[in-house]
């Protein structure tokens, strides 16, 4: 009888298959996979993004070098004439000291929308109430918010009715004078985004661990301590995000102004005359040029606050 020595030495020895790439492991497959599945989720929003702000974009910069109508088909190309004729026009200029108004406001605007976020936060009656009335005024529509307010301002209208119950009669138009015009402009900025500031506070001033407040309750912390030491230093990295969002926004002031005044009485910005530069006296061209240097203030101012507050990281301990 044959042993299993003996069997497996009879056995024919075979070639061995030559080595190939042959299949991808799983693991390596499901590496490569989790690479690309974010890439493919992207595909729609890049796509979306690049069409409609970056493309933009490039195309007003392209314009900007033009002397194009924004009606005929040809463009004559014109170098840096229009930046040339911006920076020679000081009265193209001039509208920014209008937003100097909205500056101030914007100061107003973010101390209130800290002080109510800082209030609310605690544990106060009707705040829910108090929260909804607050950020009511951002969902309405801006131009329903002009008309609203330009039927508020006018001579004999809510306000003057208002101010006449409490037996003060006044013929003042409010609307009449640069000073007068651009603070009610400004005041009615800061009653509709104030509630978008309060917001963010609030969600800020809440992610704060709440241990912090109970240690410092039972140290007997006052609420100024609280706020100084827990929700200052916590929602430090909103502050400047609500600072840089005050910022631009003041320098590109448009709806409100443009629909209550049409950017008469003093009250017209560098938005406004940029949009007249375009549609009114069909020079998209230097309108263009306009924007562009608006965009890149903003984007210096920004840069500069950046620098001065760096968004460093908050660790409360």
């Amino acid at each position: 009888m044959m042993t299993d020595t003996t069997r497996r030495a009879a056995r024919p020895v075979t070639e061995a298959a030559p080595a190939g790439p042959g299949p991808v492991p799983a693991p390596r497959r499901a590496r490569l996979w989790r690479r690309v599945t974010p890439w493919l989720f992207l595909i729609a929003p890049l796509a979306l993004l690049i069409t409609f702000t970056y493309a933009p974009i490039v195309d007003m910069v392209a314009y900007s070098f033009t002397d194009w109508d924004g009606v005929s088909p040809e463009l004559r190309y014109t170098g840096a004439g229009n930046y040339r004729e911006l920076f020679t026009r000081p009265e193209l200029f001039e509208v920014f000291f209008v937003s100097g108004y909205y500056l101030a406001a914007s100061v107003v605007q973010i101390a209130g929308a800290l002080y109510f976020a800082t209030v609310l936060s605690f544990n106060v009656r009707f705040r829910n109430f108090f929260k909804g009335v607050l950020f009511f005024p951002y969902l309405i529509n801006g131009v329903a918010i002009g008309f609203v307010f330009l039927y508020f301002f006018q001579d004999g209208g809510t306000l003057d009715s208002v101010l006449r119950l409490f037996g003060h009669d006044t013929d003042h138009a409010w609307l009449g004078t640069p000073e007068s015009a651009n603070v009610s402009l400004a005041g009615v900025s800061v009653w509709r985004y104030l509630g978008l500031n309060f917001v963010l506070f609030l969600g800020a001033i809440q992610s704060v661990p709440g241990e912090l407040y109970e240690a410092a309750e039972l140290d007997g912390a006052s609420r100024w301590h609280q706020f100084r030491y827990i929700i200052a230093p916590g929602i430090r990295p909103i502050l400047s995000l609500t600072v840089i969002l005050s910022v631009s926004g003041s320098l590109s002031v448009f709806e409100i102004p443009y629909i209550m005044t049409g950017g008469a009485t003093g009250t017209e910005t560098f938005v406004i005359q940029t949009v007249k530069l375009a549609f009114q006296f069909n020079k998209t061209g230097l309108a263009s040029a306009a924007a562009v240097v608006l965009l890149l203030i903003i984007l210096a101012v920004t840069w500069v606050q950046r620098r001065l507050v760096p968004d460093d990281k908050v660790e409360l301990v």
